[in-house]
């Protein structure tokens, strides 16, 4: 049973006296959050080397002996310049030959050579291989055929994966990323003509990987108002 009072509409809810102050707030906190996290992050991972580094160093070295104030960051900066001289040392001749000596009486102990190796292994990883970068960006039918995905070329499939691998030609190691972290993805090895390889640059296949498909190279908006001029 309805009754006349039925279709009547819903009165509008008038906002609150503080729902402006409230929004105000969310805001600030948004803006607020990330740079003070930062800036926290920062200061905590200064103090913690200063921590490290200060207590090697002799009382009548440190700036504070001079100073009379205990300048957080110091420690930072003298590990910044102690690691740029070794990497300098350890260049040239004099260094590689200690390297190798050091490391020829690393491998006579069996614990501490396991740790040396393994930690060294994750060092060349994250650090040497920095310098490197992909070659291409490219196209691959990816979870399945029919699908595609973006993926960047690594280099050839070599060794033993290239060699078991049950294809009629070569590998190539492609990157495939996720959307919208790049940084994360899938390490997948194509046959060699089943990779298109594309024109754009890597920067710009990178691009379209974080925009979610929202950016294309070399794309033109036609709502540009700089297009409709003259």
């Amino acid at each position: 049973m309805t009754t006349p009072f039925d279709d009547l509409p819903e009165p509008t809810r008038k906002p609150g006296p503080f729902a402006g102050l409230r929004a105000s707030f969310l805001t600030g906190i948004v803006v607020i959050a990330p740079v003070s996290l930062t800036i926290w992050l920062i200061w905590s991972l200064m103090g913690w080397v200063d921590s490290v580094v200060l207590p090697l160093i002799p009382s009548n070295l440190r700036p504070e002996h001079y100073i009379g104030i205990n300048l957080r960051g110091i420690g930072v900066i003298i590990f910044l310049i102690f690691t740029i001289l070794v990497g300098w040392i350890a260049k040239g001749l004099i260094g590689k030959s200690l390297i190798r000596f050091a490391e020829s009486l690393v491998n006579r102990m069996p614990v501490v050579r396991s740790i040396y190796s393994g930690v060294k292994q994750i060092a060349e990883t994250v650090f040497a291989q920095s310098e490197r970068s992909f070659e291409k960006a490219c196209l691959i039918q990816y979870p399945r055929k029919d699908i595609w995905a973006i993926g960047f070329i690594s280099t050839a499939a070599k060794g033993e994966v290239n060699a078991k691998a049950q294809t009629g030609s070569d590998l190539l190691s492609v990157f495939v990323p996720t959307t919208p972290n790049p940084t994360s993805g899938f390490l997948l090895f194509f046959p060699r003509e089943d990779v298109i390889e594309l024109d754009m640059s890597v920067e710009d296949a990178a691009k379209l990987v974080i925009s979610a498909g929202l950016v294309y190279p070399g794309q033109v908006d036609p709502e540009d108002p700089r297009l409709k001029r003259g």
